[in-house]
């Protein structure tokens, strides 16, 4: 196995006024160059996170494995062939990650790798396990030795003690007694397996390409490799993956279908299919509901890029008004980049993005961005739009209110961070600098994705960031686990 570590500098990857993707799974069987597809599918994922990826293959005889801090290009593209030629074998997985739970240090990244007895397994999952620090603790004092303080590792190591007999049973025994929102996907010798939470809030979908079968976060990773998607893996759903074929099973309690309708606000690639929905689709019908509940008099709408694009599109077109391009990002700010003194520090928003002022001058802005976390780059946009010389910022958020953090596999910060969760929109539209704000309502965002509203007693989504309703039980919020996982931080970092 071959491993690099290297440090990570953080100073340009946390983007204040959004969450973070949460993770990218890919899994391939029964393909001659399953790394080299893995590291395509992986690059198509790297906007799920950003932090560290990693390869494991199995060539019927051992397996191989790479992992490593970076983006995929960084270790799996060009300059690094050599690196995906030692990758053999037909049957390969991969990850991004994006650490919502443990440091970002190599020992944390996956796909984790373990022997038992049956023999080899690599795992790699999407999500977040909600009850994986309460396991934790009962398996140190069974006697556990951990290496990571990555939740994954908890469902190795119950893998590992379950009495089932065969590896797909052992598998499933585990997730048993896991709770939480996840997509796993695992290789053994013989088979790859894959798992989606009963509530189905992480994705996963299943696609074909020649014979070989495919596990994926999002559709984007199949059309790099000319694969063809074939279904979503349902929730609750375990599939398996041999030289034989498919297998399917529902071991699980059924459960209210709960999928994270951030993924259509934001996570998600654009150009991906989510649950039979068009991501982007979606995005330009939330920008069209947005401009009917909120449209005000102005002169243009000017998308905060990337992820503000298709929703602007859509207001525009709904409003009447012309859309423009009145921000430019800057797609070439690299993740390692120095900001040498204070003065550059402070330039902040700009290593990223600058104002088109032909398109701002003297007009009636109304900027569309997909969410408010923090409010502090959004608080920098508008100053910086205000000096191109706009004569009115109006901004309009694509989501609503995010009030409460996400223990469901996405970097959120704490509540009390969160701007919607400790001001009134009035109060946030002072501190942000605008002549109005306005976000999308909870009814108008269910409406943009097929919903009639939002049905507040059974929903049916997952929108805990704005709504506070939890659909999987948080064990790990006690007091007392709250503790220990503040702890196991310490530890890692």
């Amino acid at each position: 196995m071959t491993e690099k570590d290297k440090p990570l500098d953080h100073s340009l990857q946390h983007d204040d006024d959004h969450m973070h993707e949460e993770c990218g799974v890919f899994g391939i069987f029964g393909a001659p160059e399953s790394a080299a597809l893995t590291a395509l599918g992986l690059h198509s994922l790297q906007h799920r996170g950003q932090e560290s990826c990693g390869i494991v293959s199995w060539d019927g005889a051992q397996f191989h494995a790479h992992r490593a801090l970076g983006h995929v290009g960084e270790n799996f593209g060009d300059e690094s062939a050599k690196i995906v030629s030692q990758l053999k074998g037909h049957a390969a997985i991969g990850h991004n990650r994006y650490a919502t739970t443990g440091a970002t240090n190599l020992r944390n990244v996956q796909p984790l790798f373990a022997d038992f007895e049956f023999g080899g397994m690599a795992l790699c999952h999407n999500g977040n396990l909600t009850n994986a620090i309460d396991l934790r603790d009962s398996l140190v004092r069974q006697g556990c030795l951990f290496q990571s303080t990555s939740d994954t590792e908890t469902i190795i190591h119950l893998v590992a003690r379950s009495p089932q007999q065969t590896v797909l049973d052992r598998v499933i025994d585990a997730m048993q007694k896991i709770v939480g929102a996840y997509s796993l996907v695992c290789l053994t010798r013989d088979a790859m397996i894959g798992i989606r939470d009963p509530h189905g809030v992480r994705p996963l979908v299943l696609g074909k390409v020649g014979d070989a079968h495919i596990l994926t976060s999002e559709t984007c990773a199949l059309d790099i490799i000319g694969a063809e998607f074939v279904r979503d893996i349902e929730p609750g759903e375990v599939v398996m993956v041999t030289s034989e074929g498919i297998q399917s099973m529902k071991p699980f309690a059924a459960k209210p279908s709960r999928f994270c309708i951030f993924e259509y606000i934001y996570f998600a690639r654009p150009d991906s299919v989510m649950e039979g929905k068009s991501v982007y689709n979606a995005r330009k019908e939330i920008g069209a509901v947005l401009a009917k509940e909120s449209n005000i008099e102005a002169d243009v709408v000017v998308p905060v890029p990337d992820s503000g694009v298709p929703a602007a599109i859509g207001y525009a077109a709904a409003a009447g008004l012309p859309f423009d391009l009145g921000i430019i990002r800057n797609h070439y700010v690299g993740r390692t980049f120095i900001e040498p003194t204070d003065h550059v520090r402070h330039l902040g928003v700009k290593l990223k993005h600058n104002a088109n002022t032909a398109q701002l001058k003297g007009k009636r802005v109304i900027l569309v961005d997909d969410s408010i976390v923090r409010g502090t780059t959004s608080t920098k946009i508008v100053e910086m739009v205000r000096q191109a010389g706009a004569k009115e910022v109006h901004m309009r958020i694509a989501s609503p209110p995010t009030t409460h953090s996400c223990f469901y596999g996405v970097d959120t910060p704490e509540r009390e961070k969160l701007l919607a969760a400790r001001m009134s929109v009035e109060e946030m539209a002072e501190l942000i600098g605008v002549d109005s704000l306005a976000f999308i309502s909870h009814d108008g965002l269910y409406q943009a994705v097929g919903e009639a509203a939002r049905n507040n007693e059974h929903p049916q989504y997952c929108d805990a960031c704005l709504t506070g309703d939890y659909p999987i039980a948080l064990i790990d919020q006690n007091e007392g686990s709250n503790v220990r996982q503040l702890s196991l931080l310490a530890e890692a970092s």
